[in-house]
């Protein structure tokens, strides 16, 4: 059986700012055509660990490898096959949609530089032979999937229309590589569900989604393989059914009529030990959330029995 290519090779990132933490040591990889989630809180690192892979932002250690190419040395090839959606969606407000996404569709990605890439709020412009494909029909599918107004301005729309934009520049021409970061903030409920019907097709289709998240409901539905990144460091790569096992468990137990609900890691053998002989009138042990798992991973300490 042939290894699956990778799509994503992160080894040893190192990027601080000044004396700000930003990530030390981050080692991951991806396959392609997995969707994987890249789980933590805000400030957590994901978004500087985006940025040095498209090299928006300059790293001091280690090396990023996309489709198996050195993402700085091979900068213009690499981007031609990502779409990128950051978390802000930022552009020129007097511009209309339509021409923000023909901008999108058209620049080229090492020649606009971050100015270009910024400003249509995409990682999506492609080299010039890449460009040379006509995105329009792709972009106006889009467009009517998501209910995309193409004439109104940018400075008419909604935090999430905006977002939805975003979303045409990234995906309009087809790409290999989906980067995520907070793509479903400021959209309600059906344009998410929307959304994720996009990354499912595309992903059937043989494109890889790495989408960076804090909200943990969307990893487990839709992701197979998950890091979770805490203080810029990575502290757990696992599939997703993994991180849904643990040996965490949660305990309620009323004990002398007073209720304690607490997290507990140890062995069952060892619980029922310490609570032989004590007043317990009622217990319940049950197997942990992926909410509640994401939280132990951010909890100094277990609270004792």
């Amino acid at each position: 059986m042939s290894e699956k290519v990778k799509a994503i090779e992160i080894s040893n990132l190192t990027k601080s700012y000044g004396k700000k933490r930003g990530v030390k040591n981050i080692s991951l990889t991806v396959e392609e055509g997995d969707i994987f989630g890249f789980l933590g809180p805000n400030g957590a690192g994901k978004s500087t660990t985006i940025r040095s892979m498209l090299g928006l932002i300059r790293f001091q250690e280690g090396e990023i490898k996309l489709f198996q190419k050195d993402a700085v040395k091979n900068r213009r090839e690499v981007l031609s096959r990502i779409g990128y959606m950051p978390s802000e969606a930022m552009f020129y407000p007097t511009m209309k949609v339509k021409d923000v996404i023909a901008f999108a569709a058209k620049a080229s990605s090492a020649g606009a530089g971050s100015a270009g890439w910024e400003a249509v709020g995409a990682g999506t412009a492609g080299s010039a032979g890449e460009r040379r494909r006509d995105c329009t029909e792709e972009s106006e599918r889009i467009c009517e999937l998501l209910k995309v107004d193409r004439e109104k301005k940018i400075e008419e729309l909604s935090l999430g229309n905006r977002k939805k934009v975003s979303i045409v520049c990234a995906m309009q021409h087809k790409p290999k590589l989906l980067i995520l970061d907070e793509p479903t903030s400021g959209l309600d409920p059906l344009m998410q569900e929307a959304f994720f019907k996009l990354i499912l097709e595309y992903n059937s289709q043989g494109t890889t989604c790495f989408l960076s998240s804090h909200v943990i409901s969307e990893v487990k539905r839709y992701c197979r393989n998950a890091a979770i990144i805490r203080d810029g460091a990575i502290i757990r790569v696992d599939t997703v059914e993994n991180l849904s096992k643990s040996n965490l468990r949660r305990i309620k137990l009323t004990e002398n009529k007073e209720v304690k609900d607490f997290a507990y890691t140890g062995s069952m053998k060892e619980l029922l030990k310490e609570l032989e002989g004590r007043n317990i009138e009622d217990l319940l042990i049950e197997e942990p959330s992926l909410e509640e798992l994401f939280m132990h991973y951010y909890e100094s300490e277990d609270k004792q029995v």
